[in-house]
């Protein structure tokens, strides 16, 4: 059998690596606190369900949705004036996702042509970079450091490889550093974009699991930015439902519109009821979001200031759903640190090294526990002997 050169880049999932791992050791009998996947464990609000279970019962709704009903443009845009003052066309300005994953994953068969430059962070969540080489492109790291706030510096980009890009991709508050950008970082991202013709994909996921500040807007607030580019914005974090899969893609008409055709070509659209429980979602009671945010931050302030006291520093995380943190002293990388957690302490992180090379020399922590647990594994940590060796 013969198969695709392009699968030579793809070795296994990081996280499935981690998965099979865990697995092993669960064989042997021993429990493992998995804290390496961002898999959100609380549910989404009761009317949200409701919405989707009533729905579910219809069996007129399990015919192909084939695009996306006209009621969940409009809520879209209701929810986009009234969360980020920002007012967006329902009828040419938004395509639904099947989950962000899904839309980062394709957007760039619409936009690049095969060797075309894409300009993504470094680290980064790993499809930022894989749907661009699927496309046949060319990657380009711009390097997160802890030293610049983890901000993209658009001068160290060179002329000529800005000139050639075609797409950028950048995200905050940001996954996997939890870094928040400034307004006038924002505007420095629009001026380049438009200086050197490159489309923006901003990857707006966390805008609400932020935690001592105000929540965040949406890059589409800033001026000229729907010249540039687009949002994707995700329900899988916010309202508890991400194993549903509901993604959205809004702003500039152009590059909706071009996604919007290749999925036509690719799926079949979204299965009506879920349509109908992001309907709920984002029109609803929106209390929920603040409780879950709310838990995020308890759990934020237990893992932190827990990590603090056996020995561990780190700094707490001003947003999202994770903590990055730099390894302990005394191990050679974030793969030694993250096998020698499993080991000894049975729990689970992810190395950074997994969302680039600027990620070496930290690890990922996902908040996906409650906080008895995550107390269960800073016992543990502590009794490892890791920490204050």
């Amino acid at each position: 059998m013969q198969f695709s050169e392009r699968m030579k880049h793809f070795g296994d999932n990081i996280f499935t690596v981690l998965l099979n791992r865990k697995r092993e050791l669960e064989k042997e009998g021993r429990k493992v606190i998995d804290l390496s996947v961002g898999t959100p464990n609380i549910p989404p609000a009761d009317h949200v369900i409701r919405a989707l279970v009533e729905a579910a019962s219809d069996r007129q709704n399990y015919v192909y949705a084939i695009k996306d009903l006209d009621e969940l443009h409009e809520a879209v845009a209701v929810w986009y004036r009234r969360r980020y003052g920002v007012e967006i066309d329902p009828a040419s300005e938004v395509v639904s996702l099947l989950g962000s994953q899904e839309g980062l994953a394709h957007i760039a068969l619409s936009v690049v042509n095969e060797g075309d430059t894409v300009l993504v962070p470094d680290p980064c969540y790993p499809v930022f970079g894989d749907g661009p080489v699927i496309a046949g492109a060319q990657l380009y790291p711009m390097p997160l450091r802890k030293e610049k706030n983890y901000l993209i510096d658009f001068r160290e980009i060179p002329d000529e490889v800005a000139d050639r890009a075609k797409l950028m991709v950048v995200s905050y508050p940001n996954n996997p550093t939890a870094a928040l950008a400034t307004d006038q970082w924002y505007e420095d991202c629009i001026a380049f974009a438009k200086k050197h013709d490159i489309i923006v994909l901003h990857d707006n996921a966390y805008s609400e699991l932020v935690f001592d500040t105000e929540p965040t807007g949406s890059f589409l607030a800033h001026p000229g930015a729907r010249e540039v580019g687009v949002e994707f914005n995700s329900l899988s974090k916010t309202y508890g439902l991400a194993g549903a899969r509901i993604g959205f893609c809004i702003g500039n008409s152009r590059v909706v519109e071009q996604l919007a055709r290749l999925k036509s070509n690719m799926d079949y659209g979204m299965f009506l009821p879920i349509q109908k429980a992001a309907i709920a979602a984002i029109t609803g009671d929106q209390s929920c979001v603040k409780t879950t945010r709310e838990a995020y931050r308890r759990r934020r302030d237990c893992l932190c200031d827990g990590c603090r006291e056996i020995g561990w520093e780190m700094d707490r995380s001003p947003a999202t759903m994770f903590v990055w943190a730099k390894i302990p002293k005394g191990f050679p990388s974030s793969e030694a640190f993250v096998s020698a957690l499993l080991d000894r302490a049975g729990v689970l992180v992810t190395p950074g090294s997994a969302f680039g090379e600027s990620g070496e020399g930290y690890v990922r922590i996902a908040l996906v526990k409650d906080e008895e647990e995550l107390r269960e594994a800073l016992e543990n940590m502590r009794a490892s002997g890791i920490f204050r060796q």
